[in-house]
């Protein structure tokens, strides 16, 4: 998910530096944000475990900021299981995933702050694709509707959620995980359901 509503020109909440500015506080304060290795992390396959081994640094959320991450504030619940609050890079948008760049980062609310659970690859319409991508042997879910309040509705795109540092009982590559946790202080947490899948002309 994402709240990027054109890539092509900037984002619809998180265009500006003062409202970039902003996110990152409300994300960062009221807790250490910094977090220490977890014993739970699921087994990988080797290409997966390359991805998880690039973006262990991101487990400091400041460090992820600093690379261009910014929040997008709300901890994600679904009936089925969380997804945690999502840090965006919209610099890394475009058509053609990259393995090694997700361009959306997803952390659990625990133990007084942020937490790394898992990644996303995430494609807009608007930036050209012209087939369903893929990637580890994945096809995307989707294409969909953005996920209100979040993002704008008119926002579709294809998505791709991975579990690399929390083990997820429906599935590595399932979009909600009931091992990540919402709970604590935090100010903005938003209960969604899945969104319609919309047609495409490929």
């Amino acid at each position: 998910m994402s709240v990027c509503a054109n890539a092509g020109t900037g984002c619809a909440f998180l265009g500006r530096s003062a409202v970039r500015t902003a996110f990152v506080a409300g994300a960062l304060a009221g807790g250490t944000v910094l977090q220490s290795a977890t014993a739970a992390e699921p087994e990988l396959p080797p290409e997966l475990a390359e991805v998880r081994e690039a973006v262990a640094k991101y487990r400091d959320p400041l460090v992820a900021v600093r690379d261009g991450y910014f929040s997008t504030l709300a901890c994600v619940r679904y009936p089925d299981g969380n997804m945690g609050v999502h840090f965006l890079n919209t610099r890394l948008l475009g058509p053609e995933p990259d393995p090694m760049k997700p361009q959306i980062l997803l952390y659990e609310v625990a133990d007084g702050g942020l937490q790394l659970a898992g990644v996303e690859w995430f494609v807009p319409l608007s930036t050209g694709v012209e087939s369903t991508p893929q990637l580890f042997g994945q096809a995307f879910e989707g294409p969909m509707e953005g996920h209100e309040p979040i993002m704008p509705a008119a926002l579709h795109h294809y998505d791709l959620h991975v579990w690399l540092f929390k083990n997820n009982p429906n599935g590595l590559f399932h979009h909600a995980n009931p091992n990540v946790s919402c709970d604590g202080e935090w100010g903005y947490t938003v209960e969604l359901s899945p969104t319609d899948h919309v047609e495409t002309s490929h």
